[in-house]
């Protein structure tokens, strides 16, 4: 058995969250075949059984004629998380659903990555923060 990569801890990973906004707009769209698209102007893909899901920039998608059905802000969580931690997706799901906003988590190996409503994007930062000093 390997050990875990990451932290698990859930209040250490809620103290050491360390929202960061990352610059631009994001997008969620739906196509049928990644040869339509640049995989390096890419966040994710993700195969489902309806379509591939993307997540990239704003401006690529209106490069590519591409459809998405509203503008996020993508927030990262500094800490690095085990996937195997319980918990934290939770918490900061609560807190910012509490607050109103919805959010769409990406676990990549070392982060989380939230993505919310452009327009929410300030205060769910702020939300997360104040999270992390409870």
């Amino acid at each position: 058995m390997s050990k875990a990569f990451g932290e698990q801890n859930l209040a250490l990973l809620l103290k050491g969250m360390a929202p960061i906004l990352n610059e631009g707009d994001y997008v969620f769209c739906a196509i049928d075949d990644l040869q339509s698209v640049n995989a390096d102007e890419l966040l994710l893909t993700f195969r489902e059984k309806e379509a591939i899901t993307i997540i990239t920039r704003k401006e690529v998608a209106d490069n590519n004629n591409l459809t998405y059905f509203s503008v996020m802000a993508w927030i990262t969580l500094s800490v690095h998380s085990s996937l195997e931690a319980v918990g934290l997706t939770a918490a900061f799901s609560a807190a910012l659903a509490n607050e109103g906003i919805s959010c769409n988590v990406v676990a990549g190996l070392c982060h989380d990555h939230i993505f919310v409503a452009k327009k929410d994007a300030e205060r769910a930062v702020a939300v997360l923060a104040q999270l992390a000093g409870s």
